[in-house]
């Protein structure tokens, strides 16, 4: 299976061949946050989980005849629900949208072409964001893959169906999966489970991981993380990006766009 390679790694030769060779060359821009995932994961977890799903996706994007690369990740994003914890690092909505798009715009000026934006930082002011920075472009030439958007949520696990899920068995497992010396296991393990779902809380208009009591900034079940249940989390958030990124690519073949 062929590895996607990175973009920041490429010289300048090598992308001009990729992107000469015929296939459709894409970027995978991971987007994730520095946010609070609880006692035991890192505050660039969303980022970790993105960029994890593009590098299993990338690899099967080259088996479908797609020239795909791991971009460098936007590692920032708004995070106001965390407010009041340390490490919550949220920029303006309108900040992430514009410079979202400022990058799109230079991957496509580029000579790529698509440009896939991965988004596992699931609150709703980010998602809308991110989902901005796409829209208004030619039909085909900029997605978005993110788990928010039912035709996904209703192919992961019940704990993430349950909107119960931040920093829960949902991410643990997907954190375990991806690099597991990321994870404070012995803290986990003794972490009482917390059912709050935050789907809900939001649809009841609560705006913080406080105001629904979420004391430690987690929800779910970390306990019962397991890095099997990880991997195969990893491989639908992997179709996910797959079928956003040959969706896109079809719409602008579609329209008559190659690319540049």
């Amino acid at each position: 299976m062929h590895a996607a390679p990175r973009l920041a790694e490429l010289t300048t030769e090598e992308l001009r061949r990729l992107l000469s060779a015929g296939a459709p060359c894409v970027a995978l821009v991971a987007v994730g946050s520095v946010e609070p995932h609880g006692p035991h994961l890192p505050l660039g977890t969303d980022t970790v989980i993105s960029e994890a799903a593009a590098e299993r996706a990338g690899r099967r994007l080259w088996e479908r005849g797609v020239a795909a690369l791991i971009a460098p990740p936007v590692g920032y994003g708004v995070t106001d629900f965390a407010a009041g914890f340390a490490g919550a690092i949220s920029i303006p909505a309108p900040a992430l949208t514009a410079f979202l798009r400022a990058v799109a715009d230079a991957y496509l000026a580029a000579g790529l072409s698509h440009v896939c934006f991965i988004n596992n930082h699931l609150e709703p002011e980010h998602d809308r964001a991110v989902r901005a920075a796409a829209s208004d472009l030619p039909a085909g030439r900029v997605s978005v893959a993110c788990p928010l958007a039912r035709r996904w949520a209703r192919t992961l696990s019940a704990e993430f169906r349950s909107g119960a899920c931040h920093a829960g068995r949902y991410e643990t497992s997907l954190v375990l999966a991806a690099d597991s010396a990321l994870v404070r296991r012995d803290i986990a393990a003794a972490l009482p489970d917390v059912g709050v779902s935050l789907s809900e809380g939001i649809k009841a208009g609560v705006k913080s991981f406080r105001a629904l009591g979420m004391d430690a900034a987690y929800t779910g079940a970390p306990r019962e993380a397991s890095e099997d249940e990880g991997r195969d989390l990893l491989d639908l958030l992997a179709t996910m990006i797959v079928t956003e990124v040959e969706e896109g690519v079809a719409a602008a073949a579609g329209h008559g766009i190659a690319g540049g």
